[in-house]
């Protein structure tokens, strides 16, 4: 009886919001072509892909910027300091993304002079202000991206006749700056890991010496390295690095 009650009321919702729709003639949607022969779509479907395109922005923070090498340095940072969950995932993944917005921000200001500006004043059609928002983040990841990294792609993909690294689609670019920032990370984890891993061995030394066998040296090293960390400004050191990295 409540399931009854319950679709007797939607439907009294309903019918009235269908009946002003149809009165209204609101168009769903509506193809105008410009004096140029270009045709843009009417505003409520370019609301509704807008919506769509959201749902994908946290593929393209993550895919197509700097977030990811960040991420995974500041990962490897806290493991070879021995830290498990400090600072927290949070805290790591919201400093990375201010950085990523910080490293970014040339490429968001041609993106904006290039593409929004030129679009709001209806001076690009919508394909037009998408491709022109895309070349920035395109010139901005082949700058990062390694040639083998691309050209490894390229042989798996079949596609032998781009001309220019420029002509690469982002079904190529995309996966080979990923691959390339991976081991960027990696490579910069590896240089942290080297001066912890040393007080690590110090410290099982004298522990052995010692003859201290049952206690871990990981208790005896992890405030030494948290010392050292602060001593020399880590993480002023790191963050600048990563920085660096990137040409900014």
């Amino acid at each position: 009886m409540g399931l009854r009650s319950l679709l007797i009321i939607l439907l009294t919702l309903l019918i009235p919001a269908t009946g002003l729709a149809q009165e209204s003639g609101i168009p769903a949607v509506t193809l105008t072509t410009d004096p140029d022969g270009t045709q843009n779509y009417s505003v409520t479907i370019q609301i509704l892909a807008l919506m769509t395109m959201l749902t994908f922005l946290p593929a393209v923070v993550m895919m197509m910027t700097s977030f990811t090498r960040i991420v995974i340095v500041f990962a490897i940072l806290r493991q070879a300091l021995g830290l498990q969950q400090t600072p927290s995932n949070q805290i790591l993944v919201g400093l990375a993304l201010f950085l990523t917005f910080f490293i970014m921000t040339p490429v968001l200001e041609r993106v904006n002079s290039e593409a929004v500006q030129p679009y709001l004043e209806s001076e690009l059609s919508t394909f037009q202000a998408v491709q022109a928002a895309a070349e920035p983040f395109r010139s901005f990841m082949l700058a990062q991206t390694r040639e083998s990294d691309i050209e490894l792609f390229v042989r798996i993909s079949g596609k032998g006749d781009i001309e220019s690294p420029e002509a690469l689609p982002f079904s190529i670019l995309v996966p080979a700056f990923v691959t390339s920032e991976l081991k960027t990370a990696f490579q910069i984890g590896f240089m942290l890991f080297i001066p912890f891993l040393v007080i690590d061995l110090v410290v099982a030394s004298v522990l052995m010496a010692m003859g201290m066998m049952m206690l871990s040296p990981v208790i005896i090293s992890l405030p030494f390295k948290i010392m050292l960390f602060v001593l020399v400004d880590g993480w002023a050191m790191v963050i600048g690095t990563i920085a660096a990295s990137f040409g900014t």
